[in-house]
């Protein structure tokens, strides 16, 4: 069954983190987060703050990245470094093609579907029924929101995000670092560090605070 698990984060992305595990019987240790004191999620225990994990040896668990943007990636990196590896995350629900490419650390949530000749790079998220279609390619940190449609050959650059809902169309790319709001329609190729709304999708702010 694999290396027991650390969960990074205590909210509500770690939440849905922790109970697909549990869904696969894996051993989760517990979850770490800064902050006071918190309650068990789901029945896992609080172990600390981050700094706990380092008591483990890195090739003896596995660690599952819970936090959200902005923090996530850095957090990511910052373990990677350390020498500890993340578990990929695929609930049994999702649909994955068996030839798609998938990174360090990877989460693919509940009713999601990833389509033939795809690869995500590491620490990337499709969320809740989010749909991605053949032959696309991700970048690291990569979240792709609930509900959101890449069709085919969509290019996404690293660090960014793609709201829930938002459909972008076949052979268009999003750069790196850039926000694609929640139910935006892309029509057109997104430059890297912006944030683009609407229908079809128009930018209106760039160099988006880095993450």
């Amino acid at each position: 069954m694999g290396l027991p698990i650390i969960i990074l984060g205590g909210g509500g992305h770690a939440k849905v983190v922790i109970y697909t595990l549990l869904l696969q019987d894996r051993q989760i240790l517990g979850y770490c987060e800064l902050g006071p004191d918190g309650k068990p999620v789901l029945g896992v225990a609080r172990l600390g703050e981050e700094e706990v994990i380092l008591r483990f040896a890195p090739e003896k668990v596995r660690l599952a990245n819970g936090i959200g943007s902005p923090l996530r990636s850095a957090v990511y990196e910052r373990f990677a470094a350390e020498g500890y590896l993340f578990e990929q995350v695929i609930h049994p629900s999702a649909v994955v093609a068996t030839d798609v490419h998938l990174d360090s650390g990877v989460q693919i949530m509940a009713k999601a579907v990833v389509q033939p000749g795809t690869c995500i790079g590491l620490d990337t998220i499709i969320n809740t029924a989010a749909s991605v279609d053949h032959d696309c390619v991700l970048g690291s940190h990569v979240h792709v929101g609930p509900g959101a449609v890449l069709c085919g050959h969509v290019r996404v650059g690293d660090g960014a995000q793609i709201g829930a809902a938002a459909t972008i169309i076949q052979g268009k790319s999003i750069g790196a670092g850039s926000i694609v709001g929640a139910g935006a329609l892309v029509l057109e190729d997104i430059p890297s560090k912006v944030t683009a709304v609407g229908v079809p999708a128009r930018v209106i702010k760039s160099e988006v605070c880095p993450r």
